[in-house]
This record gives structure tokens, C-alpha cells and sequence, in this order.
């Protein structure tokens, strides 16, 4: 038998790399993971999930304060925006959770190789310049932002930026044009318009969020419509400038119907462009070990992970499904119990997703029309405006909806919108795990007065015996 380095190599740090890593080590294997930047946690904790995370809540607070939320309430208070101190805490978050990552791999015996890996054969890796050997190598690469055909991102600039670049904007924009209707756009763009910015939002199709269900794609629109956010749906955009402005830096934004018309031109101090990700494949040397991508330029793999290529695996987003952390996390697990020997599942039919807005929007499982296609269903919602904590918070909008099937009351879908929905979310997708029905959840006794007492009252609107509505 052939002798290796270690017994895992995990290319990545991200969430799914460094989740690998420390499940692989603590289950006896010798583990190394190959990282090239400064800190640990990848996008996610970086220039990601995290970040955005703490300027939606800052955020949050200072529209409250600003947008008489408070002074409804009788807390009586005139704010001053401090965006330096506003863009440190962000900082303070991001330092403290990757060095608990880097905490985490000294505790677990985990070598951090630093550097980026590539491929010299299907056991071994070329990390700043030298060679390591694994008898188990696991893709964890991640994803980056998808570029915008002829416009030139310059985060630097501060012009026309990506999701990096709208972390770190050092002033609130007067205007702000974002290019694409998805979660990572809505949340930044609610950033900034809490802030004082006037957005806009263009998307190519019809309607926000592709992928989630329709009634809350509609009603995410009215919301945002609510809130100030100016929507232009259906337009697509054909043009970028940048010109300099009395001193400074403006953008011009042409666009015209997605279906074909007039061109229209939208003025802005910064265009965020955030129309997805795409895997990063590319730089691994995957052709040295004959593994080839898919149309959408990811790794396939089978239901343990593994890739057509004995010893390599792969998790996250360089493999299909849904771009999440949670996701990645789940199959770093995975992957590193299958590599052990034992059994590692991960229920790609229950993965929530959750977009970070005020209120926060949800699902798992099925839309409604993806679950019309199987066949019959039953479809119960109730409104939040009708749920006692929500009116008293003065959280009015928003809904749960949940999708049952009409034969077997088996629960396929849950959406809400709420202000808290995606805590809320994690009783549907428990209860989805485990084959619950629509009545499973309408007999479960929920604590009161609490948002997800919304959940048992759509439940229960599926089996025909609302009571709050």
C-alpha cells in the first residue's frame, strides 16, 4: 500500500472545506486542508454571509431609529449614521469567527496548508510550490461571483462593484442601481437603502427571486415596492459607464425591455452587479487527472460525493444543487463520514434557503407549481398580520403557505415571509425530514404568543380547521 502525506487533503477552507477537515480529523484520519488566503471560513465568513449579516442588522437598527419604528414605540431618539464604526463591527465579526475557525483546526490536529492547491495526479497537489500526497482528496473550492458580459467590475473604484466591493463602500450612495433580483442584490440593496441610498433593482425576469415560490415572489415585490426600493422587472441590462463627475465618479445603467423596446438610462453614484456565482473550477489542474465538468461547469458526483476519479471527491458549490453554506456544511459531514467508512446522507430534497431582507424570506422543499406538476396537492397560508406576536411587534407582512399532498397530507413545501422566517423555517424543514404531514404539524403544540404559531395555523388551514383566521 502507498504511502501518503495524509489520509485527507481538503481543498478549500470554506464552509463545506474547513466542516470536512475537522469531521475527517475527528474521526482519526490524518487531515491537512489547503487554504491560499489570509484567514480561514472562505466567502462565506469573509466577504459573505457574515458581513453582509452584520450591516443588514446595524442597518436594521438605525431605519428603526430614523423611520419613527421606534418613536412609535415611545423610544424617542434622533440617530446619526457612523459608518466607519458601522463598517468596524462588521470587521470585529469577521476576525472573531475565522479565528475561531483557525482555532478549531489547531484543536482538531488539522495542518492548514496555506496556499492553493493543484492537481499533479488523482493523489497529489501542488501547494505553494511543494508537493503533498493524500490517499483522499476533497474538492471544497467554492464559488465567486458570475461577471456581467462587458462591464468591468472595479471594487476598488467603488463605482461599479460586486457583492465584495458593496460590503465596503465608505459612503452611502445617492443612488444605487442593483443588477440582478436575487438574494445576495435585495439584501445589499436594503443595506444601503436603509442607509439613505435610492435604489433601484433590475432584473431580466418578471419577477424577483428566480427559484422560490410564486406567491412570495409577489409579495416580496410589494414589500420592497413598500419600503422604497424602485423594481424594474422584465428589463435587461445592455450597458455600463463610468465618466468622471464634477471630481468624482458616476455610472450610467442602459437598459431596455427584456422582450425588446426603448432603451432607457439610469444614473448612479454605484452599480452593484449580483446576477450569481459561478463554481471555481477553474486552476485545480483537473484535466491532469482526466475529471471533466458539466455544462454548468461543475463536478459530478454520486450520492457519497465521490467522483468518477478514485480517491477525489467533492462538496459545496463546484457540485449541482443550491449555492449554500449550509448546504456545503452538511456535505462536508458527509463526505468526510463516507471517506471513514461510515455513512454519510445528506436530504437534498430539504435544503432551506433564506433571504435576509426585514422580513426575512424563506422555503424548503417544494414551490407550489414545482409540486403541481406531481400531482395533487393542498395548499394552506396564513397572513402574519393575523399572528398575535407579529401585530403586537408591528410586523405585519408576510405569510406562511404550506404545500401538502392531497392523497398522503405529506408535507412538500414550506414558504414564509416574516421577520424572523428563517428561524422559523427550521421547524418546517425538521419536520419535512421526517415525513411529517400537514396534521402532524397542526397538532404540535407551539409556544404563544411566537412567530412560528404562524406555521401551525397554515397547517392547519390545509387540513380544513383554521381557527384564526
Amino acid at each position: 500500500m502507498a504511502d501518503y502525506d495524509y489520509d485527507v487533503l481538503v481543498i478549500g477552507a470554506g464552509p463545506g472545506g474547513y466542516v470536512a477537515a475537522i469531521r475527517a480529523a475527528q474521526l482519526g484520519l490524518k487531515t491537512a486542508c489547503a487554504e491560499g488566503r489570509e484567514t480561514l471560513g472562505g466567502t462565506c465568513l469573509n466577504v459573505g454571509c457574515i458581513p453582509s449579516k452584520a450591516l443588514l442588522h446595524a442597518s436594521e437598527y438605525f431605519e428603526a431609529a430614523k423611520g419613527g419604528a421606534m418613536a412609535a414605540m415611545g423610544i424617542k431618539v434622533t440617530p446619526e449614521l457612523d459608518l466607519p464604526t458601522m463598517q468596524g463591527q462588521r470587521l470585529d465579526a469577521i476576525k472573531g469567527l475565522t479565528g475561531g475557525i483557525e482555532f478549531l483546526f489547531k484543536k482538531n490536529k488539522v495542518d492548514w496548508l496555506k496556499g492553493y492547491a493543484q492537481f499533479k495526479d488523482a493523489h497529489s497537489v501542488e501547494v505553494a510550490g511543494k508537493t503533498v500526497t493524500a490517499k483522499n482528496i476533497v474538492i471544497a473550492t467554492g464559488s465567486s461571483v458570475t461577471p456581467l458580459p462587458s462591464v468591468e467590475i472595479d471594487n476598488e473604484g467603488g463605482v461599479v462593484v460586486d457583492s465584495t466591493g458593496a460590503l465596503e463602500l465608505a459612503s452611502v450612495p445617492k443612488k444605487m442601481v442593483v443588477i440582478g433580483g436575487g438574494v445576495i442584490g435585495l439584501e445589499l440593496g436594503s443595506v444601503w437603502r436603509r442607509l439613505g441610498a435610492e435604489v433601484t433593482v433590475v432584473e431580466f425576469l418578471d419577477q424577483l427571486l428566480p427559484g422560490m415560490d410564486g406567491d412570495v415572489r409577489k409579495e416580496a415585490a410589494k414589500i420592497f415596492k413598500k419600503q422604497g426600493m424602485a423594481l424594474k422587472l422584465g428589463t435587461k441590462v445592455t450597458g455600463v459607464t463610468v465618466a468622471e463627475v464634477n471630481g468624482g465618479k458616476s455610472a450610467k445603467v442602459t437598459v431596455e425591455p427584456a422582450k425588446g423596446g426603448d432603451a432607457e438610462v439610469i444614473e448612479a453614484d454605484v452599480v452593484l452587479v449580483s446576477i450569481g456565482r459561478r463554481p471555481n473550477t477553474e486552476g485545480l489542474g483537473l484535466g491532469n487527472i482526466g475529471l471533466e465538468l458539466n455544462a454548468r461547469a461543475q463536478i459530478e458526483t454520486d450520492h457519497d460525493f465521490a467522483t468518477k476519479v478514485d480517491g477525489v471527491w467533492a462538496i459545496g458549490d463546484v457540485i449541482p444543487g443550491p449555492m449554500l453554506a449550509h448546504k456545503a456544511e452538511d456535505e462536508g459531514i458527509a463526505v468526510a463520514e463516507n471517506i471513514a467508512g461510515l455513512t454519510g446522507i445528506v436530504n437534498h430534497d430539504v435544503i432551506p434557503g433564506v433571504v435576509y431582507t426585514q422580513p426575512e424570506i424563506a422555503g424548503v422543499g417544494l414551490t407550489e407549481e414545482a409540486a403541481k406538476e406531481r400531482g395533487a396537492i393542498k395548499v394552506g397560508k396564513f397572513p402574519m398580520l393575523a399572528n398575535s406576536r407579529a401585530k403586537t411587534n408591528h410586523e405585519p407582512d408576510g405569510f406562511v403557505k404550506v404545500i401538502a399532498d392531497a392523497e398522503t397530507d405529506r408535507v412538500l413545501g414550506v414558504w414564509c415571509i416574516a421577520s424572523v422566517a428563517g428561524t422559523m423555517i427550521a421547524q418546517a424543514a425538521q419536520a419535512m425530514e421526517f415525513g411529517a404531514t400537514s396534521e402532524d404539524i397542526a397538532y404540535t403544540c407551539h409556544a404563544h404568543p411566537t412567530h412560528s404559531e404562524a406555521i401551525k395555523e397554515a397547517a392547519m388551514a390545509v387540513t380544513g380547521k383554521p381557527i384564526h383566521m
